[in-house]
């Protein structure tokens, strides 16, 4: 993360032989000055290391023109979708209201005019409060199976504080907000889920386009599921950017991630979780199909960035690619 471009060719080389001339006797001067070498130390540490409170001191987080975010909550989710100055889609909210609305503010958040609640384990939907404090929020839309039900109440009470109405989503339903645009793939409408998990596998999943960057959010659907969406046309589409199902649990099918074939796959993690996210299998197989791995308990959040301006840090690219660039909040 601690890097400059620098221009190529000729004008790159004689940029970096002038610098050399200036650099060698002012570096001579400065040797002479304990404090001056002491500062000098500090801030080549600084430029480096890049602690958070630096980085966004000086702005560097969020990257200029990201389009996509999973924010830091720990052991959970919330996922954040650009749809313009100051406005964002939100996908699930984390288990603490703090965490997602401090991810939410330092992004810039003021407007939500939808909030997608994959489904209502407490690690996805707790956080609520969190969002629709001092934003404008337009609705809240969940999965149909309001299961574990005191979860879902606190979902629908919390929502009904703020006057934000609650919808129910479906497969086949489609909408758009300033530039990124879903479509909603799974559960079917009137459908219960196929898994022995019930939460987990009536997950919302989401297949998006934003500014030609495809993403798929797989909320915790477990293998039972992704093996149906193998045989539903468009149920493993080919993406740029996976959110990888359920924090990383070794419960994947094999075929699914390689037929989705991320070049980036994000994981959504707590540090050091008792349930072993994520699970090693699980990164091996996604490195098999090619994808570069990003995770949230290593990296604090993660941003990405698409089309002709997107960042260093990118993706692999093949033929016809949109660039894709992903940035670490620490």
């Amino acid at each position: 993360g601690a890097g400059l471009a620098w221009p190529g060719g000729w004008a790159g080389a004689g940029l970096l032989a002038g610098m050399v001339l200036v650099l060698v006797p002012l570096g001579r001067l400065m040797l002479r000055s304990r404090w001056l070498v002491c500062g000098c130390a500090l801030l080549l540490v600084l430029a480096v290391v890049r602690p958070v409170p630096v980085t966004r001191a000086l702005g560097a987080w969020p990257p200029a023109g990201w389009r996509f975010v999973m924010c830091d909550v720990g052991q959970g989710d919330a996922t954040v979708l650009a749809a313009g100055a100051g406005t964002a889609v939100v996908v699930d909210a984390g288990p603490d209201p703090d965490l997602v609305a401090g991810c939410l503010d330092r992004l810039g958040v003021r407007r939500v005019p939808l909030v997608l609640l994959t489904h209502f384990h407490a690690d996805h939907v707790a956080g609520l409060e969190g969002v629709l404090r001092g934003r404008a929020v337009g609705a809240v839309q969940t999965t149909a199976l309001a299961e574990p039900a005191g979860q879902a109440a606190a979902v629908r009470r919390t929502a009904a504080e703020h006057r934000v109405p609650v919808l129910t989503a479906a497969a086949g339903e489609r909408r758009a907000v300033g530039g990124v645009s879903w479509e909603v793939i799974w559960p079917p409408a009137g459908g219960g889920p196929v898994g022995d998990d019930g939460p987990n596998d009536a997950s919302l999943v989401l297949s998006v386009r934003t500014g030609g960057v495809r993403l798929l959010l797989a909320g915790d659907v477990e293998p039972a599921v992704q093996r149906e969406l193998l045989r539903r046309p468009g149920g493993a589409p080919r993406v740029d950017v996976l959110k990888v199902p359920h924090h990383g649990s070794a419960y994947q099918e094999g075929e699914w991630l390689r037929r989705v074939a991320p070049r980036l796959a994000l994981v959504s993690v707590g540090a050091d979780n008792e349930y072993g996210h994520p699970a090693s299998r699980t990164l091996d197989a996604l490195r098999g199909t090619g994808a570069l791995v990003e995770r949230t308990d290593q990296h604090g959040g993660l941003a990405v960035t698409g089309g002709p301006a997107a960042g260093r840090g990118g993706a692999g690219e093949g033929k016809g690619a949109v660039p894709l660039g992903v940035a670490r909040e620490r």
